[in-house]
């Protein structure tokens, strides 16, 4: 019979520029992100969706287009909006954080 013995744990050293130190600051750094940049695009769809209303000169195609654009652009804004409402009272029922840890974004400077 051969003895097998295991090793308790493995140690893997932190880079010195990483400053997360836990997987949830991660994952709510992350899902953060994730919401400005689609309220973001949702809003930069919004004003595209004028911008076109505005060029198509009284066209019944571009008008509809335009339309459709500010339609689906407000959609996502109330998708964006409803996410974050439910994630909001998901930390304040569990007294979990998912949005707004406490995680050092990078800067350009």
């Amino acid at each position: 019979m051969h003895k097998v013995f295991a090793q308790a744990s493995i140690n893997v050293p932190q880079p010195p520029t990483f400053r997360i130190s836990d997987l949830g600051q991660l994952i709510s750094a992350v899902v953060g992100t994730i919401m400005i940049i689609a309220a973001l695009l949702a809003f930069l769809y919004l004003i595209l969706g004028g911008i076109k209303w505005i060029t198509s000169g009284g066209d019944k195609a571009g008008m509809e287009e335009a339309r459709n654009k500010i339609t689906h652009a407000i959609v996502g804004l109330i998708v964006v909006g409803a996410a974050w409402a439910i994630m909001t009272l998901v930390q304040n029922f569990l007294g979990v954080q998912i949005i707004g840890g406490s995680i050092d974004l990078p800067r350009p400077y």
